[in-house]
């Protein structure tokens, strides 16, 4: 699998996983695999994971926080991307998990991810997946709305546990990104409001609940955040109001989560800030509103997702017909799309592409990737400047470790792609792809 490398300029630099080379062949390698070769022996669409990168962004996040402030946890925020060998080497990295669902908390079981590790998020939790989280004995909560601190006392209370908490709040903070992925607003389905009073009323309830135990306050103001600005106004905004909550009820801060939403970079001209830019800014305001009011440290928690798998995965597509519109626009059509990455559709997400079989080709021609899917806006990068493109060639989409994977569908009743991590030289299928069968193993056929 392995191919030697080339004196092929490597495009998409800080976009493509840090593996990410080309060889003689002019072929991309990641993690020293040739990727017509992974396409070869997997099929397409096929996600590809570099485990040295997954590592590597887990270090970093330990040490830009853990540098500037002691007491940092790093939790990784599973809805980007979970599956049982990412939960297991999560574990090994010693880092936290955050789930939002008794299926996340499944996969984390399935590979006895520590427990106390554990953080639950979501709106509105069921009462079986409280109980299970219980049962499995996690480490915090984080309570959404005044309904399930009461669902969560009661379901404490027959287990006999009293449950650590964090209470979700909505600072009313605007990050400036996509409205579809902007939570910490008034305006939002998430979080207790601070200026309405309602977050006051859930601490003073939390506070006199006998089965829960009121530890932290917690915000995420949304994602991808490039700016500092959001980050620093929200902590100054939740640590006034942990010092009023204190001053009225006795509540005593001993943890806060300012979330995640930190940025990756997508497209060559638009970079995103160094996780140190990040750090820095959280850790500066934080000490700071601390010694304005009087507030001992609390521990940090921060929690990534894309930022940790983003660059670290790329999909592989293998390119089929082609459309040309004279004076209006070149179409090529690749095996995968909508079914498998969503995002565009969905929010106007943006990629860079390169094509994987032909790294070093200097001719250029300006056309748009299109999906296989029966819809308009089934489109995966737009107006992208790439070496011709001809049935059997193989595309290579930069940056789709986060939400492409949760979220693929089986649309037209699309087999979602097999996935593979490589690791110096060897890789390994993590996921099959789906079959015929796997489609229909749910449905209950039933004679007239």
């Amino acid at each position: 699998m392995a191919k030697k490398k080339s004196a092929i300029e490597l495009p998409l630099a800080g976009i493509l996983p840090l593996t990410a080379a080309v060889n003689d062949e002019g072929h991309l390698t990641i993690a020293g695999c040739d990727a017509v070769e992974l396409a070869r022996e997997f099929g397409t669409p096929l996600y590809v994971f570099d485990e040295e990168t997954l590592r590597h962004k887990c270090r970093e996040f330990r040490s830009e926080f853990r540098s500037r402030y002691a007491d940092s946890g790093i939790s990784y925020a599973a809805k980007a991307y979970l599956g049982r060998a990412l939960a297991a080497l999560l574990a090994e990295e010693e880092m936290d998990l955050e789930v939002v669902s008794g299926g996340e908390l499944a996969i984390a079981r399935s590979v006895d991810f520590p427990p106390q590790r554990i953080y639950f998020h979501g709106n509105n939790k069921s009462e079986e997946e409280l109980r299970e989280a219980l049962d499995y004995g996690i480490g915090w909560v984080v309570v959404d709305n005044p309904y399930e601190l009461e669902l969560l006392n009661r379901v404490a209370k027959a287990l006999g546990k009293r449950q650590p908490i964090l209470l979700r709040l909505s600072p009313n903070v605007d990050p400036h990104t996509h409205r579809h992925t902007t939570t910490g607003v008034l305006d939002s389905k998430f979080g207790l409001p601070i200026v309405t009073g309602q977050a006051e009323a859930a601490v003073k309830q939390a506070l006199g609940l006998p089965a829960v135990e009121l530890v932290g306050l917690h915000f995420h103001l949304g994602s991808p955040i490039p700016q500092m600005e959001p980050y620093q106004e929200a902590i100054q905004v939740v640590m006034a109001f942990a010092a009023q909550m204190s001053e009225r009820h006795g509540f005593r801060l001993g943890e806060l989560s300012p979330g995640g939403g930190f940025a990756i970079q997508y497209l060559e001209d638009i970079p995103a800030p160094p996780m140190a830019e990040y750090a820095a800014a959280i850790v500066s305001a934080l000490a700071e509103a601390c010694r304005a009011y009087s507030l001992p440290l609390p521990r940090l928690v921060v929690e990534p997702g894309r930022a940790i798998v983003g660059q670290a995965c790329l999909a592989l597509y293998k390119v089929g017909a082609r459309k040309e519109i004279p004076g209006v626009r070149t179409y090529v059509a690749v095996d995968g799309g909508m079914g498998d990455n969503v995002r565009p559709a969905l929010y106007s997400a943006r990629y860079s592409a390169l094509v994987a079989n032909k790294v070093g080709e200097a001719e250029r021609q300006r056309v748009t990737i299109a999906g296989k899917f029966c819809e308009s806006g089934d489109v995966l990068v737009r107006d992208v400047d790439l070496p011709r493109l001809e049935a059997g060639d193989l595309l290579a989409v930069a940056g789709a470790g986060a939400y492409c994977l949760p979220m693929a569908s089986n649309y037209n009743a699309f087999l979602r792609p097999a996935i593979v991590m490589v690791k110096d030289g060897a890789v390994r299928l993590i996921r099959r792809r789906e079959t015929y069968e796997d489609l229909m193993r749910c449905d209950l056929h039933l004679p007239p």
